[in-house]
């Protein structure tokens, strides 16, 4: 069964921009690279297909594999050139590159003079291959390649690499331009589904808009019955696509892993962190902080400060950054072997008791994106950044407060509050409680407006500068 393809219209925009510029480009030099890189599973390969298909131009994706030997790359490489029917491809017929400088003049040869798209999907395992990868690459892009109308796409998961290869000293430095793909936002995510704002917002936070996922989940079906039919088997997207995303970047054994299932479960200190993965004692400080960096790096977890006009580097609190692994660490990981034992009922019931308090806190983020999103605006022209304020010991906790830059603003523009537990409207014990709070926050003033942020919207009355419900941060995604 084909999967019809869903959503990414800005992804493809982006894309076609980049080839509008090599078909419609008159100067000497035509070529166009770009740098693509994303997470593992979120759909990087299924886009550069799908622009490919739609491009109407002859198009090579060509797929390394990890542990080959580069001679072999190289000859499958020159294989996939005659078989994509590249216009001049005739010309290199038998030819058996020795390095990857006669491979890569190889393509510049079979590409001729006629427009195309030349996609290398998993670089890192080609770089990891043969150091003298990238020098072949800038040496024959100067000289050949940037002078053909050709629209070359690097992809690759490995995002520490990716960036890697723009840095400066590094032989493609300054020749591509960067695109990351990330996973289908909210409004994607309402589409496939067909569910309404609020039954979206729940799908996105179990699915991450990682599109194998979403796909999976049958157009307006409920979140009770969607768990109850992916739980059901352990080969499932829902199931199967954490585990293999962790074995791909973090392989059983190492404290990455260990660390990673830590924040997964709640904790979001480092002391906390590293009491929860030092076993008998905490894991000590020179061992935590790179790991933390690294997961930080490939944009795994998320490491985020309290705003407001007073320094507090110390503050800390990481969270596990998309929201699927989220859900998988929290509940799926333990799922798995009740489904393979024939009791998925045990994984739901354990699903059901946690899942209000726990979607309490995971909605948060993806309020404060949504809300980061749609501002500046006509309410706050100057409002750049959105995110939280707590002190050390939590007490006071604000889930929302706008200011014109951050973690360490100037002016506070405005702090809230996000009630999403139930379908209990913001009321006035809450309201009370938001100004009481909002007090705590370094920068803020006694005439700082307040906003509500609500599953149920808020009750009459109440004398907030704004009130959000589900349609509207649907809506924000809207364009």
């Amino acid at each position: 069964m084909v999967v019809e393809f869903s959503g990414r219209a800005n992804d493809l925009r982006l894309l076609d921009e980049q080839l509008t510029l090599v078909v419609g480009q008159q100067l000497a030099t035509r070529g166009r690279a770009l740098i693509m890189t994303g997470r593992r599973r979120v759909g990087k390969s299924r886009l550069v297909q799908e622009f490919c298909d739609r491009s109407g131009l002859p198009y090579l994706i060509f797929q390394a594999s990890r542990g080959r030997t580069p001679a072999a790359e190289r000859h499958d490489l020159v294989q996939g050139m005659a078989c994509a029917g590249l216009p001049q491809a005739d010309l290199i017929q038998g030819t058996r590159p020795q390095d990857w400088n006669e491979a890569f003049r190889a393509l510049a040869t079979a590409v001729g003079d006629t427009p195309c798209i030349v996609v290398l999907d998993e670089v890192p395992w080609l770089v990891e291959q043969d150091s003298e990868f990238e020098g072949a690459l800038q040496t024959v892009w100067d000289r050949f390649l940037s002078a053909k109308p050709i629209l070359l796409i690097l992809v690759g998961s490995d995002l520490t690499m990716m960036e890697a290869l723009q840095e400066y000293g590094r032989p493609f430095f300054g020749r591509a331009a960067r695109m990351t793909v990330k996973p289908l936002h909210l409004g994607d995510v309402a589409e496939m589904t067909q569910l309404p704002a609020a039954d979206a917002i729940d799908a996105l936070l179990i699915t991450g808009g990682f599109p194998e996922i979403v796909h999976s989940w049958e157009p307006g079906s409920s979140r009770s019955d969607f768990l109850s039919r992916s739980v059901d088997s352990p080969l499932s997207p829902l199931l199967a696509a954490g585990e293999l995303t962790l074995l791909g970047e973090f392989p059983a054994g190492g404290y990455a892993r260990t660390v990673l299932e830590a924040i997964g479960t709640g904790e979001r200190t480092f002391s906390n962190i590293a009491a929860k993965t030092g076993g008998a004692s905490p894991l000590p400080s020179g061992t935590l902080a790179p790991i933390l960096a690294t997961l930080t790096a490939k944009r795994v977890i998320a490491a985020d400060l309290p705003l407001s006009t007073k320094q507090d580097t110390k503050n800390k609190r990481y969270r596990v950054a998309d929201h699927y692994l989220r859900f998988w660490l929290a509940f799926l990981q333990r799922a798995i072997a009740d489904s393979e034992r024939g009791r998925p009922d045990v994984a739901l019931r354990r699903i059901e008791r946690s899942w209000t308090s726990w979607r309490g806190r995971a909605v948060e983020p993806v309020i404060r994106q949504t809300l980061a999103r749609a501002l500046p605006n006509d309410a706050w022209p100057d409002t750049e950044e959105v995110g939280g304020w707590w002190n050390r010991q939590n007490n006071p906790e604000i889930d929302l407060v706008g200011a014109d830059k951050g973690p360490i603003a100037d002016h506070i523009h405005f702090v809230g509050s996000i009630k999403w537990l139930d379908n209990r409207p913001f009321d006035r014990h809450d309201y009370d409680e938001l100004t009481r709070n909002a007090q705590s926050i370094p920068g803020a003033a006694a005439d700082t407006p307040l906003i509500a942020v609500s599953r149920a919207r808020a009750e009459p009355g109440l004398p907030l500068d704004q009130v959000w419900g589900p349609e509207d941060l649907l809506a924000g995604w809207a364009y």
